[in-house]
């Protein structure tokens, strides 16, 4: 039987990574007094965020504003982003790029000192901030040593939190597993605030982490709060075949190209090459259509499949991405990485041969319905980073937003949560213990007790990743999407009958599976039923039976309600503020 332990805070940070260790500088810097617990299920510089490589975006050259910014990702989202968020977004961008510079974050620089930026993928103006190509390490390096200056931060690291407590109408703390020791932990709080990141683990071919679950989000979608947006996926143009591992977009920025099988820089026959406002004629990506947006990106490539233009391979079609021109000494400089990873994952030298790239899942613009502090529907719940959305990346987020999206609204998000924790200090300790005590029974019973069982973990999740690749990929029919609902709804009744053959409860990895499992499940009826109600094509999500674009009906966010049955779709308003819905363009260059 799992023993239960009660623990006590003001704020409960669920997730390590960047925008959590963002969230609990903010609370321990506005209130010094202010306990902060932060329950990771893996250590924190293991965390997600550390993958990313390309760079952080804020407005710093003289040449750029926060207009262009704005529009850009307005654009960018195809009028999906809530606009008030953006400007919101945009205007604390160089602040936190420049707080993470005095906390010790070592940006690449100029010859003369400046910090130095580079192209990014729909970005009109260079704006991209980075560290050579392992920014995401930098960063989240910098938050963490950041973090343990603070006394009044605890952390929880390796342990796996599996519910959010809800006592008289508001979150007052969530139940977690400590994997070391298989005790069930009540970690009550004034204020939760849900980092947990994304679940591309729902897709085959994916960029994330194995940690990438949707932990959080199916937490609060179990809990009332709904889930917004959750048809749109991005896809991420180079990823590594076989492997996932994702080749930065940096790589283009910096002037790469993407070629077919013929060696044809076939990108410039699609509507990509928006052109950048860069001085120098002879600048490499001056008339780099590669710096496209990533959902235009990886649908011209399913184009070239389709006309035969891509090159087979043993992990399927690819093309190639062709860095050579750069020379041995700038890809040295600026991407040590990509080669590293090129040469220890795909067996090749960048430096003198083509690296094979295809579409990879990468990121999601949807997760927990929040507003610009980070607040969601449920009162003392907060979210932020990748399993929030606010929502400013709309229905296609722009390359290299994402890092400076955790900084940003995970300080929104401390700042909020401890306002609430100071408004609302009672917390009724009895009756969430009483709920982690049925939180456990349930874990007992459901799986280290559980006989009998027929269903193995990895063949559900094996066939939960294809369906949805199959049927909620780049490219979505009615067909599809209604064959991926109902695979999931049989998906879900055979998990019932789940196996467990590991009843210890020291680092139990299999118990672990079976309830991450038991999130992905419910992220990915929230993505295919979201996708379904959605008749129209906008940004990464691509309905061929329905190809335009339809903002009479749908300039608004989905909601999906969880419920017994399949979730509710709701929808709402998308907010407009100065930036009226255009086309978007990306015109061909003369």
């Amino acid at each position: 039987m799992l023993s239960s332990n009660t623990f006590k805070f003001d704020v409960l940070l669920i997730g390590g990574g960047g925008a959590g260790l963002r969230a609990a500088i903010a609370i321990a810097e506005t209130n010094p007094n202010f306990s902060v617990a932060v329950v990771s299920k893996v250590y924190p510089m293991r965390s997600h965020t550390v993958a990313a490589e390309g760079g952080a975006a804020a407005v710093i050259k003289e040449n750029d504003s926060f207009d262009d910014h704005c529009m850009d990702t307005i654009a960018g989202g195809d009028w999906m982003s809530d606009q008030d968020a953006v400007e919101l977004f945009v205007n604390e961008a160089p602040k936190e790029l420049t707080q993470m510079e005095h906390w010790g974050c070592p940006w690449s620089r100029e010859p003369d000192g400046k910090v130095a930026v580079r192209p990014f993928g729909g970005m009109s103006i260079e704006r991209t901030w980075f560290a050579a190509d392992k920014t995401g390490f930098h960063m989240l390096h910098t938050l963490f040593q950041t973090s343990l200056k603070y006394n009044n931060i605890t952390r929880f690291d390796e342990w796996f939190t599996t519910k959010i407590l809800v006592e008289n109408g508001r979150c007052q703390g969530a139940t977690a597993i400590e994997l070391r020791s298989g005790k069930v932990g009540v970690i009550a709080a004034k204020a939760v605030i849900m980092c947990t990141g994304g679940a591309g683990r729902v897709f085959p071919f994916t960029t994330n982490g194995n940690i990438k679950t949707g932990d959080g989000m199916a937490m609060a979608y179990r809990a009332g709060v709904p889930l917004k947006d959750m048809e749109f996926i991005q896809y991420h143009p180079t990823g590594l075949p076989g492997t996932g591992i994702l080749i930065t977009e940096a790589t283009r920025g910096e002037g790469g190209i993407l070629v077919n099988k013929d060696n044809y820089r076939y990108l410039q026959d699609y509507d990509l090459g928006k052109p950048l406002d860069i001085d120098d004629p002879m600048h490499p990506v001056k008339k780099s259509m590669e710096l496209g947006p990533r959902d235009r990106l990886s649908q011209a490539f399913v184009a070239e499949r389709e006309k035969g233009r891509t090159v087979p391979g043993p992990y399927g079609h690819v093309v190639h991405l062709d860095i050579r021109h750069l020379g041995k000494k700038i890809i040295d400089k600026k991407l040590p990485f990509v080669r590293e990873l090129a040469r220890n994952y795909a067996g090749i030298d960048p430096v003198y041969e083509l690296i094979p790239v295809l579409p990879v899942v990468h990121y999601m613009m949807g997760g927990i319905d929040t507003d610009k502090d980070g607040a969601t529907s449920l009162p003392g719940l907060f979210a932020a980073g990748e399993c929030a959305c606010v929502s400013i990346n709309g229905a296609n987020r722009l390359g290299s937003n994402s890092l400076t999206e955790i900084l940003v609204f995970g300080a929104c998000a401390g700042k909020a949560a401890a306002t609430y924790a100071t408004e609302h200090p009672d917390l009724d300790i009895a009756a969430v213990e009483k709920k982690c005590t049925d939180e456990q029974e349930r874990i007992a019973r459901e799986f280290i007790r559980k006989t009998g069982g027929k269903e193995r973990i990895a063949a559900l999740r094996n066939e939960l990743k294809d369906t949805l690749e199959s049927g909620a990929g780049i490219y979505r029919t009615e067909v599809s999407l209604k064959e991926t609902c109902d695979k999931i709804d049989e998906l879900r009744e055979r998990f019932g009958n789940v196996l467990i053959e590991d009843s210890s409860l020291t680092f139990n990895t299999e118990l672990t599976s079976a309830l991450e499992l038991d999130f992905m499940l419910d992220v990915a009826e929230a993505i295919a039923n979201s996708a379904l109600a959605r008749t129209e094509s906008r940004g990464s999500h691509q309905r061929t039976d329905f190809p335009e674009r339809n903002d009479g009906k749908f300039l608004k966010h989905s909601l999906a309600y969880h419920t017994d049955d399949k979730p509710r779709i709701n929808y709402k308003d998308v907010v407009i503020t100065k930036w009226p819905p255009g086309e978007r363009v990306y015109g061909k260059e003369e």
